[in-house]
């Protein structure tokens, strides 16, 4: 996400933080405020790294510092179905303020355990379809967050494709149905590219590593391939083989986020992102 993105996002977690709990009562005085926090992805990669750095830094500048007036839970779940649901049962004890939630499968084990608790996702596709909240301008009850995808525009993926192996003639678009229910949106959306784009998409579901190691090879036998990978916390976690196993196919991948590109990818494009009101 861009770095103005990045702000407009902390500022609603920061101001939810401070307005919901003063809300339920000023005489609770300047106590530490608390913030579960729980990402779909591992505490070691990157790109956790990046996001926690740049969410503590945008604390600060509103006053918000760990240790003296904001004590914040961390727990990483890197794509364990289990260890969300074990991680959610654990935080929703410690009675947070509010959390913050990333990923669609941590969003909705949080929205099953708890209604009174604010949560404030991130990077979380499709909130209105997946049921988290009533509409983009008025999401209702205790969710609210930033979403990543503006899915009219999913079309310039293959574009961008395209634009560098013009010899594509078949694209896989690869997700985890699990953690990424919302994959038929995409598919939907590519049928509004022009037809002089002359690229067929199929989906291409994957759910463990066996999987993908099996679907690679396959769209790689055939001359003209190409492979989509949509943010989802399932390929975030094994994007190290897709990666490997795309190069070892010599298969042109467009990934979500620009950080994948100095690890070793060939494009990225994040496509859009929105603050929820």
């Amino acid at each position: 996400m861009s770095s103005m993105r990045r702000r407009e996002f902390i500022t609603l977690l920061g101001g939810a933080a401070a307005a919901w709990p003063l809300a339920a009562g000023a005489q609770q005085g300047d106590r530490v405020r608390r913030i579960g926090m729980l990402l779909g992805i591992a505490e070691n990669d990157l790109e956790a790294q990046s996001r926690i750095a740049a969410f503590r830094k945008g604390l600060r500048d509103l006053g918000w510092v760990e240790g003296r007036n904001v004590q914040i839970d961390y727990r990483f779940a890197a794509g364990d179905a289990n260890r969300i649901k074990a991680y959610v049962a654990e935080l929703v004890t410690l009675a947070p303020d509010v959390f913050l939630a990333n990923s669609t499968p941590v969003v909705a084990a949080l929205r099953q355990a708890t209604t009174s608790i604010p949560i404030v996702f991130a990077v979380v596709n499709d909130p209105v379809g997946q049921g988290f909240i009533s509409s983009l301008a008025h999401p209702g009850g205790n969710i609210t967050g930033f979403t990543f995808i503006e899915f009219t525009m999913v079309g310039k993926w293959l574009e961008m494709l395209k634009a560098v192996s013009p010899g594509m003639v078949r694209a896989a678009l690869m997700f985890n149905p699990n953690t990424s229910p919302y994959y038929d949106v995409y598919l939907r959306s590519f049928e509004a590219i022009p037809r002089s784009i002359a690229v067929e998409v199929t989906a291409t579901p994957v759910r463990n590593t066996a999987e993908i190691e099996e679907a690679l090879p396959k769209l790689g036998r055939q001359p003209g391939g190409g492979l989509i990978v949509p943010p989802d916390v399932f390929t975030i976690v094994h994007r190290e083989t897709i990666m490997r196993s795309a190069k070892e196919h010599r298969l042109p991948v467009i990934w979500s986020y620009r950080q994948f590109v100095a690890e070793g990818a060939l494009i990225s494009l994040a496509i859009a992102d929105e603050v929820i009101e």
